[in-house]
Order: structure tokens, then C-alpha cells, then sequence
């Protein structure tokens, strides 16, 4: 049995009734509900009809026997519902990990003992200047988090609110109070770009080169395809043989690993339809890669049993023919840095070092068909994605392109109207030096 109560201008509750206690009292499930739709509230008959619907489909709801009163869930029963209804299928591997990770390390411990009904604005706001407070950081740095991992988490929070606003199990999302962390100024960003620029320019990359060949040559193919090829670290960790064709030098693009969980590879598409890609790679590159091919067939026979790789055949592999875990590249790439003494960029600026190295001397004419291929190549959707990336070299061109007009310069030895004397003389040296 269920019926409806008005509550207030455009508010009602819907309430079932599910049984009796000893003292004859009912037990009742109540769900409040607001209608904000002009539509429907300009008709009575309309809004009697949008609430019968409502109860009718709370009713079908409560005995089913899986609804859960909101006013008794927890902040953290209803995660296991959204991790269970809508994570697990609309998420991708490696976004629900960070999801993941920011909620077991932050969310759950400051909100999980509460009543998800409770948690207000002000509560998700004290929340948000607590991260942004010193001492946040985990790693005993008394530092504030990045504001980058603030807004991240507040992305968290955003999507568990909305969910729990859909499946209503709240009235109201709290998340609608609550103002997105600010990014850094422009001009913070633009000092941070300067100092330190993700990217390698043509001298830097040379000293890298140089220190790789001290390297083994597994190791420096892979860095050498994201630095020359623009590959994604994933990309180069899901590369098997049959994707290297010697005869066209070139590497193609099929398939990702973009995260390792619990020690095991999580495959997937590449991240888009224009990631799907064959890249051509420079002659001295393949020929190395040819020499690689012929260690890594002796390394395979000689582990025999202890291969664990089945029939597949990864390039750069972990040693017994397994993918390497995610993070390893990044980590040797750093220790590497360190051990040779050279200016660490993040892994992934590697690959945006691919496109820096194509355009840095490039002449102004040829600038927009470069770009085009640089998109092709890195395997960007949109232009404006690759263009918006090399914005410091578009500026560059755009300098040399002024420079065309220095040889417009004035060549003469006396500035013009000298030669009248007098005061139209003096008044022309006066404007020129001005």
C-alpha cells in the first residue's frame, strides 16, 4: 500500500507502507520528491499522473528487495552501489584505479562513517580546504596537494553525488554548493612551462640519444619510440611483432596498455579511432630494431619453460614475455635521468618531444603540413589538439615570419629630413629617436 503526502510548494513524499509493528503502527519508506518541470505543474491532472507513476515505480522499488533506506544508508554502503551499478561498467580500467585510489585514500576515510543523506556542502567544503591545507600530501612533504589532484578528487565526488541524484537516493546534490577548486593563474602556468618545459629541443634530445647508447639496446628502442616515434607509453607496452614491418620501417598502432592490476596487464582499444595508426620510422631505428628481433628470439629459446608469455609476442617485454607493469617504464626513465645527469620530463613529454624536434627549424611555409602530420603521427583526433600542444613553437614561427620584413630596415646613414636643416631637421631626429 502506498499513498502520497503534500509537503510543501512543489514538494511531496511518497510514502509505502511494508508492513506493521506489535503496536499496529505501520512501517513506512518515504521518498520525497520536487517537481520543477513548468510542463507538468500548469495541470493538476498532470501532476497527479507524474506522481502516481512515481509510486508505482517506489513500490515496485521497496519490495523488489533491493531497495536500501537512504536515511539509514552510509556514505560508504552506497559506494559499493556505485562501484557495483555504474563504475565497474562505465568506467575505464585505468580512470576507475585513480578513481579508485583517490577514494580509498582520501573520500572513504573522511566521509565513509556518515549518513549519506548528511553530508552537506559545508561538509564537502571543509573537505576541499583540507586538502588544499600544508601537511595534505601523504608523502611527509608539508605541501598542500597539487591543485591538479584537488580538482581531480573534487571530479570524484562530483560523479557519486550525481549518481546518488539520479538513482535518488538523494533529494539534492550537495556537490551543486560546492565551487570547482581554482586552477593556477595563467600566468603561474606560463612561469611553470618556462622553467621547466616538458619537452626536449633538439640539443637535449642529442645528449639523451648519446646516453642511451650506454643503455641496453631494449631499453633504448622503447624511449627512442616515444621520443622519435611519438608512441604512447601504453601503445609501445601492448606492441607485439606481428605490429613491426621491417620491409615499410614502420610500427603500427593496435593495441593499449594503459594500467596493470594486481600484477596483471589490463588490455584495450587505442584511445581513439585516430590512434589506430602505422608510423614510419627512421632507417637507422629499424635497423637496430632488426638486431633486437634476433636477441629477443635467442632470449625466448633459452628461457623455454619459464616463458610466460603463451603465444603472444611482446616487443619490450618484462623478461620472461609478460608486458611490463605500467609504471616501469616511467621509473627507469626517471632513474636513467638521475643516473646520466639530464633534465627529467614526465615520461609522456617524451612524446611531445617527437613533434618539438619536427618543427623546431622548420620553415614558416611548410609549418601547417607538418603539423597535419604531426597530428597523423602522434595520433590526435583534432588539430587544434596538436596545435594547442606546440603553441611555443607556432610563436617561434611567428617571429621568424616578422623577421622576413628586417630587410625593409633603413640603410641610410643620416635619418631623412637632416639634410633641410633647421627646424624641420630637428623635428624629424626628434620623432626618430622617439
Amino acid at each position: 500500500m502506498g499513498y502520497i503526502e503534500k509537503r510543501g510548494n512543489n514538494k511531496w513524499r511518497l510514502v509505502v507502507v511494508t508492513g506493521y509493528n506489535p503496536d499496529n503502527t505501520q512501517i513506512r519508506e518515504r521518498k520525497n520528491i520536487t517537481i520543477d518541470d513548468p510542463e507538468i505543474l500548469k495541470s493538476t491532472k498532470k501532476i497527479e499522473k507524474y506522481l502516481q507513476r512515481e509510486l508505482v515505480s517506489f513500490e515496485n522499488l521497496v519490495f523488489s528487495g533491493n531497495y536500501s533506506t537512504p536515511e539509514k544508508m552510509l556514505f560508504s554502503q552506497f559506494i559499493d552501489e556505485w562501484r557495483e551499478k555504474y563504475a565497474a561498467d562505465a568506467l575505464s580500467p585505468s580512470t576507475l584505479s585513480v578513481y579508485e585510489n583517490h577514494i580509498k585514500a582520501r573520500i572513504l576515510p573522511y566521509f565513509g562513517h556518515m549518513r549519506i543523506d548528511q553530508i552537506k556542502p559545508l561538509h564537502l567544503l571543509s573537505f576541499i580546504k583540507e586538502l588544499e591545507k600544508n601537511g595534505a600530501r601523504k608523502d611527509g612533504l608539508d605541501k598542500p596537494l597539487d591543485v591538479g589532484t584537488v580538482n581531480y578528487i573534487y571530479r570524484v565526488l562530483k560523479n557519486i553525488f550525481t549518481r546518488a541524484t539520479e538513482w535518488k537516493v538523494l533529494t539534492d546534490n550537495p556537490m551543486d554548493g560546492v565551487a570547482k577548486p581554482k586552477e593556477k593563474k595563467a600566468k603561474e602556468k606560463l612561469m611553470e612551462k618556462k622553467s621547466n618545459p616538458q619537452f626536449y629541443d633538439e640539443a637535449e634530445a642529442q645528449i639523451v640519444v648519446n646516453a642511451l647508447y650506454k643503455e641496453s639496446r631494449k631499453w633504448r628502442l622503447l624511449i627512442f619510440g616515444s621520443m622519435f616515434g611519438g608512441f604512447r607509453r601504453g601503445e609501445l607496452l601492448a606492441l607485439e611483432w606481428h605490429n613491426v614491418n621491417f620491409t615499410e620501417q614502420t610500427l603500427t598502432v593496435e593495441n593499449n596498455i594503459p594500467i596493470t592490476i594486481k600484477g596483471s596487464a589490463i588490455e584495450k582499444s587505442p584511445k581513439s579511432i585516430a590512434s589506430y595508426r602505422s608510423v614510419d620510422m627512421p632507417t637507422w631505428y629499424m635497423d637496430e630494431m632488426k638486431k633486437y628481433h634476433d636477441e629477443w628470439l635467442r632470449e625466448k629459446e633459452k628461457l623455454g619453460t619459464k616463458w610466460t608469455g603463451e603465444d603472444r609476442m611482446f616487443v619490450f617485454h618484462n623478461g620472461t614475455g609478460s608486458p611490463y607493469y605500467y609504471q616501469h617504464p616511467y621509473k627507469w626513465w626517471k632513474r636513467f635521468c638521475k643516473r646520466h645527469d639530464i633534465r627529467f620530463i614526465k615520461f609522456h613529454g617524451l612524446r611531445h618531444s617527437s613533434g618539438t624536434l619536427l618543427l623546431e627549424d622548420e620553415d614558416e611555409n611548410n609549418f601547417d603540413s607538418i603539423l597535419k602530420a604531426i597530428q597523423e603521427r602522434l595520433g590526435h583526433s583534432r588539430l587544434s589538439t596538436t596545435a594547442d600542444i606546440y603553441v611555443h613553437l607556432t610563436k617561434k614561427v611567428k617571429k621568424k615570419t616578422a623577421g622576413k620584413y628586417d630587410k625593409f630596415a633603413p640603410q641610410f646613414d643620416n635619418p631623412p629630413g637632416e639634410e633641410f636643416g633647421g627646424e624641420l631637421g630637428e623635428k624629424t631626429k626628434l620623432r626618430l629617436i622617439k
